[in-house]
């Protein structure tokens, strides 16, 4: 009887993994919405079937190319708008925000930052929050995100 059951449970197994690789669930490598971003190389967003992970952002002005004055508070601002505008791009907005990772080049911006991010995220997604040195052109922030977009 043993080896009926196991015999069963393989083969339900199998049958799972392979519906599982014939879902269909496709991988797209989004353009950017950002002409001068064009050439970068890595995408501002990609899409795994309705889960859509975003690149890091920093307070950079894409308008001028140049990060944003005013230390952690406006940088903070202008990161997490430059993710509401890769959202919108993609037809979602901060709500569809579930998991967030943030970079700070000193920990003791946390609570400035956390103040403005506060803000921005009432539905509180989950975060990843440390400090490291040297970030992209001297940021005092980078934060990338994963979004989930239902139908």
């Amino acid at each position: 009887m043993k080896k009926i059951y196991v015999i069963i449970i393989i083969i339900t197994f199998s049958i799972s993994c392979s519906n599982r690789s014939d879902s269909g669930t496709s991988i797209v490598f989004h353009k950017t919405h950002e002409p001068k971003k064009e050439n970068a190389p890595f995408s501002d967003i990609v899409q795994v079937g309705d889960l859509y992970f975003l690149s890091g952002q920093i307070g950079m002005n894409h308008s001028t190319r140049k990060l944003v004055t005013g230390g952690i508070t406006e940088e903070t601002k202008q990161t997490l708008e430059n993710i509401k505008a890769v959202l919108k791009h993609h037809n979602m907005d901060m709500n569809n925000v579930v998991k967030c990772t943030v970079v700070l080049a000193d920990i003791k911006d946390f609570v400035a930052f956390n103040e403005v991010y506060k803000a921005y995220f009432p539905q509180k997604p989950a975060r990843t929050t440390f400090a490291a040195k040297g970030l992209a052109v001297g940021a005092k922030i980078e934060i990338e995100c994963i979004a989930a977009k239902s139908e």
